[in-house]
């Protein structure tokens, strides 16, 4: 491949490096130069483009990607489209991720141009969940390089989705003078909370002395009526021979592994009795927060054999109590969809109207974006954040009083990304979703913003939301946190649409009316929705 200016007579087949705008029509990056597009490149006075010339051997970008994409198995997983020479794999299924990080490395370390990225090997997952993405650096790579990937990943997958199964697991309490009946309620809900995410159930719970015979006769009738069985001792682990691993070994049952190098987590025990698995959980498995005890139950429970040695290489990675990220409450394992926090874009230099600023024109009396700004913030969004650019003080002059955030952006003039990027970047940490509202939509009310709004709750807060009318898709638009870092990544005058249509999340259309596609980018525009412009 040639990279580099081209002169546009010589441009057809070459890749624009960068979008060009020609007249009325903007040829965007990456665009495949046509000779309908060498004639508008002429007209428009360009002389030559920065473009990528792809020569015998190479296969562009999203070919290149998809080849790759299609060398992994494909068992519970989602190989989406390919775009921008991306292709993304999801999770089809609830389980446990695993790959083989050598030959990950391999693929890596042909040439820069080719990357994989995955998710840490034995992450557990969620249905949607992005676990790899290929990606081809530059415009195109040569084939020979990608038959190198190609081989390297054939034959055994080199990761995949081990899918939970659902169990019935056998729950047994040791008792002592001391220990309330409240604890070991609350014990066995929040147990019954952590198997949800495999369909697992709690199909029989004793109560017995914290003796190591009374435990042995639970176990083996816990067991003869569920296919694991859980224990939480009323004492903590404090030697190898103690109650809980007395206990498997006295009910005819081996010790696999005592202790293990994850804090919190240290104390668990793991357990085989007729060749069905007992786990003496740690104390800190009474509460909801990750700890090693999940670590093991998550692989048990996707099928995953657990020996002495894969508890043994948990250390590194397995100090959990100082990691800020990790103690999180298994019941909110997923986002709600309610933290919507709405976005405003009002940056824009309104160039199609020759001049005036057209989120100043009057609607009734008061400035289009106040009037925009106000819908929002009638809606059911936990804030309203208002993106300036272009005239910034003057827009601030119009929304006057009412309660929203700024987020200034200096770098307007460089297109729509660095004004999404703005706004994005501006949310708090617990925001779930970004409602991208345009600044120049006199017809969105905050019923319409409120029905996007609830559309997205119902989703589980995983999926982008879209307003449309007739069928035809339209504004505004929720992106889901999961999309964020892919806005981060815009560059140009690149807007939602280009993260939206990449594929790492579903899309749902809501109907909302007329008013998805009611714009005022030029003066006709603006006289027919009943704006007056300002000068």
């Amino acid at each position: 491949m040639r990279f580099g200016p081209v002169a546009t007579e010589e441009a057809e087949g070459a890749l624009l490096a960068h979008a060009v705008q020609t007249g009325e029509r903007r040829l965007p990056k990456a665009h495949r130069i046509g000779p309908e597009d060498i004639e508008a490149l002429r007209a428009a006075g360009l002389r030559e483009v920065v473009a990528a010339v792809l020569e015998a051997g190479d296969l562009d970008e999203n070919a290149a990607a998809t080849r790759i994409a299609a060398a992994v198995s494909p068992d519970n997983l989602e190989v989406k489209p390919a775009a921008t020479g991306r292709v993304n794999l999801h999770a089809a299924a609830a389980g446990v991720f695993t790959v083989e990080a050598a030959r990950i490395d391999a693929v890596n370390a042909i040439d820069p141009a080719i990357t994989i990225a995955t998710l840490a090997d034995k992450a557990v997952v969620e249905p949607g969940q992005m676990v790899a993405t290929v990606k081809i650096i530059p415009f195109a790579v040569g084939e020979n390089l990608v038959a190198k990937a190609v081989d390297i990943l054939a034959g055994p997958a080199p990761f995949q989705i081990h899918p939970f199964v659902a169990r019935n697991i056998g729950l047994v309490h040791t008792l002592l003078p001391g220990l309330k009946d409240s604890v070991i309620d609350k014990t066995a809900r929040i147990t019954r909370t952590r198997l949800e995410r495999s369909g697992s159930v709690v199909t029989g719970e004793t109560r017995v002395a914290h003796e190591a015979p009374a435990l042995a006769a639970a176990l083996a009738g816990s067991l003869a009526r569920s296919d694991m069985a859980i224990v939480f001792g009323a004492s903590a682990l404090c030697d190898f021979d103690d109650v809980i691993p007395a206990a498997i070994r006295a009910a005819g049952g081996e010790v696999v592994r005592a202790g293990m190098p994850v804090d919190p987590g240290n104390l668990m025990v793991l357990g085989r009795i007729g060749g069905k698995t007992v786990i003496g959980a740690p104390g800190c498995a009474r509460s909801p927060k990750e700890n090693g005890f999940d670590w093991v139950l998550d692989r048990l429970l996707a099928g995953l054999e657990v020996t002495s040695a894969d508890i043994a290489g948990m250390g590194v990675g397995g100090l959990l109590m100082e990691i800020a990220s990790r103690p999180q409450p298994r019941e909110a394992r997923r986002p709600n969809g309610e933290a919507v926090h709405a976005i405003v874009l009002a940056a824009g230099r309104s160039t199609r109207m020759g001049g005036p600023n057209k989120l100043l024109a009057r609607f009734g009396g008061e400035p289009l974006i106040r009037r925009v700004v106000q819908a929002a913030l009638a809606s059911r969004a936990k804030s309203v954040t208002v993106v300036t650019g272009h005239q910034a003080e003057r827009v601030r002059t119009a929304l006057d009083g009412l309660g929203v955030r700024f987020a200034d952006n200096p770098d307007f003039a460089s297109g729509l990304a660095s004004s999404l990027k703005a706004g994005v970047d501006s949310l708090p940490d617990n925001a779930t979703g970004a409602l991208v509202v345009l600044g120049d939509m006199p017809a969105v009310s905050a019923a319409d913003l409120d029905r996007v709004i609830a559309a997205f709750a119902a989703s589980g807060g995983q999926q982008v939301v879209r307003a449309s009318h007739d069928g035809k898709r339209g504004n505004p638009v929720i992106l889901p946190r999961l999309l964020f870092a892919e806005v981060a990544r815009l560059e140009g005058d690149v807007g939602a649409r280009h993260v939206i249509e990449s594929g790492s999340a579903g899309v749902i259309d809501v109907e909302i009316g007329e008013g998805a596609f009611v714009d005022v980018d030029t003066a006709e525009a603006m006289a027919a929705a009943g704006g007056e412009l300002q000068e």
